[in-house]
């Protein structure tokens, strides 16, 4: 019989790989880039271990070559879905009895693969799928979920250390049950390495999962679920099912099973669950653990004492990194008047010196917009900005959709500091500037707080330390990850725990053992080891 009590290393962040002139990794990914452009593949749908094809179809094209199809999708409907609830339903049991050992043993495998053999394979299918450069496929569909499957093996060897005290005669401990019922983990575009946490979080800790992919990632969401089979994860533990948000959601939702919700994507659609819940709560078996991630309107304020360089790398690499296509990505920043000619000139043109294009290109910084809905969008505000007499572009603004989705980095500056640009979330490359009387320091602070209904990220340069400290005060509530002298992207697992308050999320910090808390249902259990013999207490003793 097993009895040690496993002790797990401290994992280091995995180092990130360079893809330089002449690297083996660049000549690796360059090849897996063409691999998996040359064959359109099928891609079902996955429950209890098993592929399901429904004939309804969808398809994933290449954003920057839009007419280039990389895979036709199956597409859940009614049937499918239910048989993902009983798939996870069934393997529920034997997965929450399994160690804790050998449930983190299977995502360490997915690791040490993805950190091998498939780290090309993740890399290639996410730049094609999602159009991001080496550089962002490397920090996210390798590193960041490398570090998550690691990471959260690890916070869970910690949870389960936590125990209660006892005392001579009375023996207490702490049970670290899974929830009863299942997860639903609902996955957005935007990162793959979100797209395997939140499916994988909750199940670490011995849950059954639900997925729903975003229909624009299905394509390297495939490839982490079948990184999964590899690595030894038993069947419907995690249940893959593309198709419409509306009807997996909706039917999913209404079952009365549901233990929890696992989500990133927009505040709006967050709010629709959270009221479909609350309709739902007499039918479900437990109230479910609801925890989301959802938008930003992510700022850069500077002071007059900011490094004029530091600043304006800043606003570029937040602002345009992925096309502003994170939900971290600075869309307004607020400049004094007194730095703002030379943060202009930096800007300027360091933004005309980016290059836009393929991302097969390696030269190139930045690639195409998810699809034709978010170009559309992101045009729009453009077009306002346009046509406003309180806004000027000062670079970009140009669009072009023939070839692919692409829309060249744009910064608009504007008198107004409530200008729509300034407070509606647009997730694109566009990013507004308010100038500001250096003398109304303290008044642009209070603008910067209380402009965006948000509260996920936000950055901060000054090199006055007074300045930085109460900055630090002021902006308590305005982002829940904040930067001092850096851009407000790239949270690190481990290092920078992520997520937003406000109408930004929960605020569940993935990349720390608190997500993972709220995938556990606690039982204190308490063993006395010499129990009374009467009921009687001395204090009812009459002398």
């Amino acid at each position: 019989m097993f009895n040690a009590i496993s002790a797990m290393r401290q994992p280091q962040n995995e180092g990130l790989l360079s893809y330089g002139p002449g690297s083996p990794e660049k000549a690796e990914l360059k090849k897996k880039l063409q691999e998996l452009q040359k064959r359109e593949i099928e891609i079902p749908l996955i429950i209890g271990g098993k592929e399901v094809r429904t004939g309804k179809m969808g398809e994933c094209i290449i954003p920057h070559k839009k007419d280039h199809i990389l895979a036709k999708y199956h597409m859940a409907g009614e049937k499918e879905i239910t048989m993902a609830i009983e798939a996870a339903h069934q393997a529920k049991d034997e997965w929450e009895r399994m160690p804790w050992e050998h449930r983190a043993s299977v995502f360490l495998r997915a690791a040490e693969l993805l950190s091998g053999p498939w780290r090309s394979t993740l890399n290639a299918a996410t730049m094609l799928g999602q159009s991001k450069t080496a550089h962002q496929a490397e920090i996210d569909s390798a590193c960041e979920l490398i570090d998550f499957l690691r990471f959260n093996a690890y916070y869970l060897s910690q949870i389960i250390e936590e125990q209660p005290n006892s005392t001579q005669d009375s023996w207490n401990r702490l049970q670290y049950r899974p929830l009863e019922g299942f997860v639903f983990a609902v996955t957005p575009f935007n990162f793959t390495a979100i797209g395997g946490n939140l499916p994988t979080a909750p199940a670490i800790v011995g849950n059954t999962v639900v997925w729903k992919p975003a229909s624009t990632a299905v394509y390297s969401n495939y490839f982490v679920m079948k990184l999964l089979q590899e690595a030894g994860l038993p069947d419907g533990v995690i249940n893959f099912v593309p198709g419409s948000g509306s009807k997996v959601g909706n039917m999913v939702l209404d079952d009365p099973a549901l233990a929890g919700i696992h989500f990133t994507g927009s505040t709006q659609v967050f709010g629709d669950i959270w009221r479909k819940v609350a309709g739902n709560l007499r039918q479900y078996k437990a109230y479910p653990r609801i925890v989301g991630e959802t938008g930003g309107k992510n700022f850069v304020l500077a002071h007059d004492s900011a490094d004029v360089g530091a600043l304006a790398t800043g606003l570029v690499r937040g602002a345009f990194e992925y096309q502003g296509q994170k939900c971290s990505a600075a869309s307004r920043a607020y400049i004094p008047q007194s730095i703002w000619p030379s943060v202009k000139e930096r800007l300027l043109d360091d933004v005309a010196s980016i290059k836009m294009g393929d991302v097969e290109n390696f030269s190139n910084f930045m690639s195409a917009v998810i699809d034709g809905n978010a170009f559309r969008s992101i045009r729009s505000f453009i077009d306002y900005a346009q046509e406003s007499p309180e806004a000027e572009i000062l670079c970009g603004g140009q669009s072009d959709d023939r070839e692919g989705y692409f829309i060249r980095p744009t910064v608009i500056v504007t008198t107004n500091p409530r200008f729509r640009t300034m407070e509606e979330e647009i997730f694109g490359p566009v990013l507004t500037v308010y100038v500001y009387p250096d003398q109304e320091f303290e008044k642009t602070v209070a603008q910067c707080t209380e402009t965006s209904p948000y509260g996920l990220t936000g950055a901060v340069f000054a090199r006055d330390r007074r300045v930085v400290c109460n900055l630090e005060k002021q902006l308590n509530h305005a982002a829940s990850n904040f930067y001092i002298n850096d851009k407000p992207t790239g949270a690190v697992v481990g290092q920078q725990p992520f997520g937003g308050s406000r109408a930004s999320g929960t605020n569940d910090k993935a990349g720390s053992k608190l997500n993972l808390y709220r995938w556990i249902n606690p039982r204190t259990i308490k063993e006395n080891l010499n129990p009374p013999k009467k009921y009687g207490y001395s204090f009812m003793e009459e002398e």
